[in-house]
């Protein structure tokens, strides 16, 4: 029992820090496409080997209705169209290590938009953490000099990283009314399809077959990565990974791709990973854990309280 334990938190680990690897992908991939393009030939790839895997994994699956298509095209918009569109321009435009310490910020804002619009409870720790989480942030867009933001605002680039941050939040938020009805795989597969779908128009607008013809073999190598291994292979070690050790404990191991994708970008990519970088990303990362973990510290606190009363 505690060997399979050790292999499914292997496993975990394997499967986000391949995650993290999608930042490098996207970087190689958008020299040769642009970034509608890697994003459709990504979801394209994918959803061939999805759909099989789907009527296999499902047993007995569930009829989708017409409202079950309506909030799978959402999904389809949110986190695989939209966040896609910005996941590749960020990749196009910004560094890495500040694209992947940026989207860490994202389960504190899901914490807070499951409140909003699912009416889940908000804690003290929901809030403490989304300031942790946005202070790191801030650090890490102002390389530490916090005035400069004052003077000159924010990037263009970096009100992409807030819309695909949005974006992914939307997507985990209506994934968790779908995934009241329908698992993982049935959920993604749909997912992935009608966001492929939508991401077609603007490959067609935006590529044409001399780009298909010129682009490098690193740029396919990365999108058959991104196909098989980042958004197939992966799902399925995590999906295992929340069947094994329940989602609470399988979503911890969501902090190791951004730790990935920046020990890649400064092996691969020659990134400079500076002093404001690590500081930044020490608050997102303190604030993610404070705040979506909010049970295990209210239990440690209250319970000595307790013994002694």
């Amino acid at each position: 029992m505690q060997k399979k334990l050790w292999l499914t938190y292997v496993m975990l680990i394997v499967a986000t820090a391949t995650w993290g690897s999608a930042f490098i992908a996207g970087k190689i991939a958008v020299q040769s496409f642009e970034p509608s393009t890697v994003a459709f030939l990504r979801f394209f790839g994918a959803t061939i080997l999805l759909f099989p895997l789907m009527w296999v994994m499902e047993k007995n699956p569930i009829k989708p209705s017409l409202k079950d298509y309506g909030l799978f095209v959402i999904l389809g918009l949110t986190g695989i169209a939209l966040y896609n569109i910005f996941f590749f321009l960020a990749s196009k435009h910004a560094p890495v290590i500040k694209s992947s310490i940026f989207i860490a910020s994202n389960p504190v804002l899901i914490v807070l938009l499951s409140g909003l619009f699912l009416k889940e409870k908000i804690t003290k720790n929901n809030i403490i953490g989304m300031l942790i989480a946005l202070t790191g942030v801030a650090i890490i867009i102002t390389e530490g000099h916090f005035l400069t933001l004052i003077k000159i605002g924010f990037e263009p680039i970096d009100f992409v990283l807030i819309g695909a941050v949005i974006s992914w939040a939307l997507y985990s938020v209506i994934g968790k009314i779908v995934l009241k009805k329908f698992s993982s795989i049935v959920s993604t597969t749909y997912a992935v399809a009608f966001g492929t779908l939508m991401l077609f128009p603007f490959a067609i607008l935006e590529t044409s077959w001399q780009d298909v013809q010129m682009a490098s073999l690193d740029a396919w190598i990365a999108i058959i990565h991104m196909s098989v291994f980042v958004t197939v292979i992966s799902f399925v070690m995590y999906y295992n990974g929340i069947k094994e050790v329940g989602a609470a404990k399988a979503s911890i191991f969501i902090n190791v791709m951004p730790l990935s994708a920046v020990i890649m970008a400064t092996l691969f990519l020659g990134e400079q990973f500076t002093f404001a970088h690590g500081v930044g990303a020490a608050f997102v990362l303190s604030g993610v854990y404070i705040g979506t973990n909010t049970k295990k510290w209210f239990i440690r606190k209250r319970k000595p309280q307790h013994i002694a009363s």
